[in-house]
């Protein structure tokens, strides 16, 4: 990076909650990332045959993107509605806050997720620590089966969090169909489509499920950028896949911040906060940008020209008529422009 940003961190250096042979857990959240509001990020990385437990998240949604590897996915919803899917690279899944769900590996090669949650410190409870804090005569009760039944079982209140498979995986038949928890974001026909980038979304308009989180995969050429922005209601959380990126973002304040991020770093725009993005240093990038709406909206600087009359301009900007900028009559941003002109220092 160019220099040490509020706005940034890096998702591969994050806070560490689990490591071992079966895979890892790296997270940032408003306690190592302090400017996070409504949204943390986690990634999650699992060995052949590894299994991230039952659990659930007691305040916040989940929204996955599969970055390598294939999956089983799991989830027992309100109301014992049970589901379970298979993902793949470049697709993803939803998870009701509250609902009980697993990821399993079920290829031969490590498996990689880029977990986005809509609050800035989620709670999580893991299956295994929850029937540890139930007594033998409760759990026995509750099954129908004798209390010394549950003897044997790791009785602790900490979930285990990775856990390994014996044998090969069972995959249930309706695995195989479609899921209202699943969506192959990748797959889809970019909604944003020009010769130096797209853009892909998951959003309720594709994806109904989705009710106060959202994604961007946002691809950018060299020869392109993000024009200057700003999203009204909506917070911006990105995650860098692949490449490099020069962002500058401007506070309330007329402080701005111009930093660089490159793969496993992270950015935080607030709402309302002007940003862009450009390329730098790579011939592309790829980010995976989270919002906290279901439908991301923005205010872009192009169109930003023309909703007022040349001398509402001029005199705003403070030069004569005749020296404006003959701009561009653009009714509707096209959030992806091409950069005609040489990269600034």
């Amino acid at each position: 990076m160019a220099h040490p940003s509020i706005h940034t961190a890096s998702l591969l250096h994050g806070e560490e909650i689990h490591r071992s042979d079966l895979g890892s857990i790296t997270r940032l959240t408003a306690d190592n990332f302090p400017i996070l509001s409504g949204l943390s990020i986690k990634r999650l990385t699992l060995a052949p045959g590894a299994i991230r437990e039952p659990h659930w998240h007691a305040n916040a949604t989940e929204l996955t993107y599969c970055t390598a590897g294939q999956a089983l996915v799991s989830v027992l919803d309100n109301g014992s509605e049970f589901s379970s899917f298979l993902v793949g690279a470049g697709e993803m899944f939803h998870i009701e806050s509250g609902a009980l769900h697993h990821v399993e590996n079920i290829g031969e090669t490590e498996a990689e997720f880029i977990v986005a949650f809509r609050h800035e410190r989620p709670e999580d409870f893991g299956f295994s620590a929850a029937l540890g804090a139930m007594t033998d005569s409760v759990l026995g009760n509750t099954y129908d089966l004798p209390a010394s039944d549950f003897a044997r079982i790791r009785r602790d209140t900490t979930a285990k969090l990775l856990v390994a498979r014996e044998g090969d995986p069972e995959i249930p038949a309706r695995a195989h169909f479609g899921d209202p928890h699943h969506f192959a974001v990748e797959a889809m026909a970019a909604p944003v489509d020009s010769p130096v980038g797209s853009a892909r979304t998951a959003r309720q308009q594709f994806w109904p499920a989705l009710h106060d989180i959202s994604m961007y995969s946002l691809r950018i050429r060299e020869d392109g950028m993000r024009e200057p922005h700003w999203h009204p209601v909506t917070a911006e959380m990105g995650y860098v896949h692949r490449g490099s990126a020069r962002m500058t973002i401007m506070d309330p304040d007329g402080r701005l911040d111009t930093y660089v991020v490159g793969p496993g770093e992270v950015y935080f725009v607030p709402r309302a906060y002007p940003h862009h993005i450009e390329v730098m240093e790579s011939p592309d990038i790829q980010l995976l940008i989270f919002f906290d709406q279901p439908t991301p909206g923005d205010i872009g600087y192009r169109a930003s020209m023309s909703a007022y009359s040349r001398k509402v301009l001029a005199a705003t900007f403070g030069v004569a008529l005749a020296d404006l900028p003959d701009f561009p009559f653009t009714p509707e941003d096209p959030l992806i422009v091409t950069r005609n002109n040489p990269l600034a220092p």
